[in-house]
């Protein structure tokens, strides 16, 4: 298994997803292939998400010779994935390749980076935009992130995703890179998510990003810098 318990969150070990988080690390890796970077990463952690955590069911198919038993992955249909603009892109269309039949959503999420982190670490948050299917107690809602910072984004996305919405059998939040407080944070307040990241880094600066880190993942995927 390439899932394993953390304590605050569940850590993706799989070999390729840490190869390709350490390549889309680097400061020399530009702009093309640090899209395809994400991409990559979040069709690994896609399948990691069906080997470890979906049911399977036997089925009897028909070769070309004959009769047999096959095995096939229950609920691919009851899956729905949150972008959390922008920087969730990329990583998302890789899921796709997972779950080609997902539904989607988008919310756009970004906190002030003008005002900064306040004394308990949380940046304001503004939410301009939210567009949400309908959520069943049937589906598996991942919610994609590439960073988990201060955990402050993700709790305001996590409040309108779960708003007058059943709960969904399984409720992922999903990262590339991830500080310890910010899975504190929203494993406190949203305790029924599974958390899930390819990295739990050392530590946020003074200025709320994640060391080491990769940047920020938004303006690396889209040369916004």
């Amino acid at each position: 298994m390439t899932i394993e318990d953390r304590g605050d969150a569940k850590l993706i070990t799989h070999a390729l997803a840490q190869d390709t988080l350490s390549q889309i690390r680097d400061v020399e890796t530009e702009q093309v292939s640090f899209r395809k970077g994400l991409v990559k990463l979040g069709r690994i952690c896609g399948y990691e998400i069906i080997d470890g955590a979906m049911e399977t069911e036997y089925v009897e198919i028909e070769t070309p010779l004959t009769a047999t038993t096959g095995e096939r992955v229950k609920g691919l249909d009851d899956v729905v994935i949150i972008n959390v603009l922008r920087a969730a892109t990329p990583f998302v269309e890789g899921l796709l390749k997972a779950f080609p039949r997902a539904k989607q959503g988008v919310i756009s999420a970004g906190r002030d980076e003008e005002a900064g982190m306040d004394e308990a670490g949380e940046f304001p948050i503004t939410i301009d935009y939210v567009k949400l299917p309908e959520i069943t107690e049937d589906d598996t809602v991942i919610v994609a992130d590439p960073m988990l910072a201060t955990g402050s984004t993700m709790c305001a996305v996590l409040d309108r995703i779960t708003d007058e919405q059943p709960d969904p059998e399984h409720l992922f939040v999903l990262s590339a890179v991830s500080a310890p407080d910010g899975l504190l944070r929203v494993g406190e307040q949203f305790p029924e998510a599974d958390l899930l990241t390819v990295s739990i880094d050392d530590h946020l600066d003074d200025d709320g990003f994640i060391v080491p880190g990769l940047g920020d993942a938004g303006d690396r995927a889209f040369r916004t810098t």
